[in-house]
Protein backbone atom coordinates (compact mmCIF):
# COMPACT_ATOMS: atom_id res chain seq x y z
CA UNK A 1 0.00 0.00 0.00
CA UNK A 2 1.32 3.51 -1.28
CA UNK A 3 1.87 5.70 1.80
CA UNK A 4 -0.51 8.88 1.47
CA UNK A 5 0.46 11.95 0.03
CA UNK A 6 2.58 14.19 1.42
CA UNK A 7 1.39 18.04 2.47
CA UNK A 8 3.30 20.91 1.44
CA UNK A 9 5.61 22.03 3.45
CA UNK A 10 3.29 24.65 6.07
CA UNK A 11 0.30 23.21 4.36
CA UNK A 12 -2.11 20.67 4.62
CA UNK A 13 -3.56 18.27 1.67
CA UNK A 14 -6.49 20.19 1.91
CA UNK A 15 -4.81 23.11 1.29
CA UNK A 16 -5.52 25.03 4.06
CA UNK A 17 -2.17 26.69 6.05
CA UNK A 18 -1.49 24.14 8.63
CA UNK A 19 1.28 23.31 10.75
CA UNK A 20 2.41 20.20 12.35
CA UNK A 21 2.11 19.92 16.27
CA UNK A 22 6.21 20.17 16.73
CA UNK A 23 5.98 23.66 15.11
CA UNK A 24 2.89 25.00 16.85
CA UNK A 25 5.47 26.25 19.53
CA UNK A 26 6.62 28.69 16.88
CA UNK A 27 5.28 32.36 17.58
CA UNK A 28 5.93 32.90 14.23
CA UNK A 29 4.75 30.14 11.50
CA UNK A 30 4.84 32.96 9.09
CA UNK A 31 8.54 32.80 9.40
CA UNK A 32 8.59 28.93 8.28
CA UNK A 33 6.73 30.13 5.45
CA UNK A 34 8.50 32.67 4.31
CA UNK A 35 12.07 30.54 5.11
CA UNK A 36 11.02 28.13 2.54
CA UNK A 37 10.34 30.46 0.28
CA UNK A 38 13.34 31.93 0.74
CA UNK A 39 14.87 28.47 0.14
CA UNK A 40 12.87 27.79 -3.18
CA UNK A 41 13.69 31.11 -4.30
CA UNK A 42 17.68 30.57 -4.13
CA UNK A 43 16.88 27.33 -6.36
CA UNK A 44 15.24 29.76 -9.16
CA UNK A 45 18.20 31.86 -8.69
CA UNK A 46 20.09 29.37 -9.40
CA UNK A 47 18.52 27.82 -12.10
CA UNK A 48 18.72 31.65 -14.08
CA UNK A 49 22.47 31.75 -13.14
CA UNK A 50 23.70 28.59 -14.73
CA UNK A 51 22.10 29.67 -17.97
CA UNK A 52 25.42 32.17 -17.59
CA UNK A 53 27.52 29.36 -16.23
CA UNK A 54 27.97 31.24 -12.81
CA UNK A 55 27.16 30.03 -9.37
CA UNK A 56 25.18 31.42 -6.99
CA UNK A 57 27.97 31.99 -4.45
CA UNK A 58 29.81 33.70 -7.48
CA UNK A 59 26.68 35.52 -8.15
CA UNK A 60 27.16 36.98 -4.33
CA UNK A 61 30.78 37.75 -4.50
CA UNK A 62 30.59 39.51 -7.89
CA UNK A 63 27.37 41.79 -6.22
CA UNK A 64 29.41 42.39 -3.13
CA UNK A 65 32.57 43.30 -5.49
CA UNK A 66 30.16 45.63 -7.88
CA UNK A 67 29.49 47.55 -4.51
CA UNK A 68 33.18 48.09 -3.94
CA UNK A 69 36.57 46.46 -4.00
CA UNK A 70 36.59 44.26 -0.70
CA UNK A 71 39.79 42.44 1.13
CA UNK A 72 39.54 38.65 1.94
CA UNK A 73 38.46 38.75 5.51
CA UNK A 74 35.40 41.23 4.71
CA UNK A 75 34.61 38.89 1.44
CA UNK A 76 34.60 35.90 4.69
CA UNK A 77 32.69 37.27 6.98
CA UNK A 78 29.75 39.06 4.01
CA UNK A 79 29.69 35.80 2.61
CA UNK A 80 29.97 33.55 5.56
CA UNK A 81 31.70 31.14 3.88
CA UNK A 82 35.37 29.66 5.58
CA UNK A 83 38.62 31.56 3.86
CA UNK A 84 39.80 28.36 1.85
CA UNK A 85 36.24 28.50 0.33
CA UNK A 86 36.32 32.47 -0.33
CA UNK A 87 39.96 31.45 -1.39
CA UNK A 88 38.36 29.35 -4.39
CA UNK A 89 35.85 31.53 -5.05
CA UNK A 90 38.20 34.46 -5.89
CA UNK A 91 40.38 32.02 -7.75
CA UNK A 92 37.85 30.95 -10.32
CA UNK A 93 36.68 34.29 -10.80
CA UNK A 94 39.87 35.89 -11.52
CA UNK A 95 40.81 32.70 -14.01
CA UNK A 96 37.95 33.96 -15.67
CA UNK A 97 38.73 37.51 -15.69
CA UNK A 98 36.44 38.95 -13.59
CA UNK A 99 37.77 39.77 -10.59
CA UNK A 100 41.35 40.70 -9.77
CA UNK A 101 43.90 41.12 -6.64
CA UNK A 102 45.32 44.62 -6.02
CA UNK A 103 47.43 45.74 -2.87
CA UNK A 104 45.59 47.81 -0.03
CA UNK A 105 47.20 51.01 -1.07
CA UNK A 106 46.76 52.15 2.61
CA UNK A 107 47.75 48.88 4.05
CA UNK A 108 50.23 46.96 2.32
CA UNK A 109 49.75 43.25 3.74
CA UNK A 110 46.27 43.33 2.56
CA UNK A 111 45.11 42.04 -0.91
CA UNK A 112 41.86 43.78 -2.01
CA UNK A 113 39.47 41.86 -4.91
CA UNK A 114 37.84 44.03 -7.52
CA UNK A 115 35.55 43.30 -9.99
CA UNK A 116 37.10 44.10 -13.74
CA UNK A 117 35.00 45.34 -16.53
CA UNK A 118 34.54 42.05 -17.76
CA UNK A 119 33.53 40.71 -14.44
CA UNK A 120 30.86 43.79 -14.31
CA UNK A 121 29.53 42.06 -18.08
CA UNK A 122 29.34 39.02 -16.33
CA UNK A 123 27.39 40.52 -13.41
CA UNK A 124 25.06 41.79 -15.82
CA UNK A 125 24.15 38.76 -17.59
CA UNK A 126 23.57 37.21 -14.68
CA UNK A 127 21.34 39.82 -13.69
CA UNK A 128 19.76 39.86 -16.84
CA UNK A 129 19.41 35.95 -16.50
CA UNK A 130 18.16 36.15 -12.91
CA UNK A 131 15.11 38.81 -13.66
CA UNK A 132 14.14 36.69 -16.77
CA UNK A 133 13.53 33.77 -14.19
CA UNK A 134 11.81 35.71 -11.83
CA UNK A 135 9.82 37.52 -14.36
CA UNK A 136 8.48 33.89 -15.26
CA UNK A 137 7.80 33.08 -11.85
CA UNK A 138 5.86 36.20 -11.38
CA UNK A 139 3.86 35.79 -14.48
CA UNK A 140 2.05 33.35 -12.31
CA UNK A 141 0.82 36.16 -10.38
CA UNK A 142 -2.01 38.54 -10.79
CA UNK A 143 -0.19 42.27 -10.83
CA UNK A 144 -0.91 43.39 -7.78
CA UNK A 145 0.75 39.64 -5.81
CA UNK A 146 3.69 40.22 -8.54
CA UNK A 147 4.33 43.76 -7.12
CA UNK A 148 3.83 43.02 -3.77
CA UNK A 149 6.38 40.00 -4.50
CA UNK A 150 8.51 42.36 -5.19
CA UNK A 151 8.41 44.89 -2.73
CA UNK A 152 8.52 42.33 -0.06
CA UNK A 153 11.85 41.33 -1.81
CA UNK A 154 13.11 45.11 -1.84
CA UNK A 155 11.90 45.65 2.65
CA UNK A 156 13.97 42.31 2.66
CA UNK A 157 17.21 43.65 0.95
CA UNK A 158 16.73 46.96 3.02
CA UNK A 159 16.73 44.87 6.64
CA UNK A 160 19.74 42.60 5.70
CA UNK A 161 22.02 45.88 4.38
CA UNK A 162 20.84 47.25 8.04
CA UNK A 163 21.68 44.43 10.01
CA UNK A 164 25.20 44.20 7.68
CA UNK A 165 25.50 48.02 8.80
CA UNK A 166 24.32 47.70 12.35
CA UNK A 167 27.71 44.98 12.85
CA UNK A 168 25.41 42.31 13.50
CA UNK A 169 26.56 38.79 12.24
Amino acid sequence: MAPPAAAAPGGSRSGALRYPQPMAADPHPRSVVAARAAARLARFVTVGLAKVDLSLPQYRLLAFLDEDGTAHADLQQRLTVSGPSVTALVDGLVSRGFVERRRDPDDGRRTAFHITSEGHRALEDADAAVAACLAELGSHLDADEAEAAVRGLEVADKAIRRHREAGVR
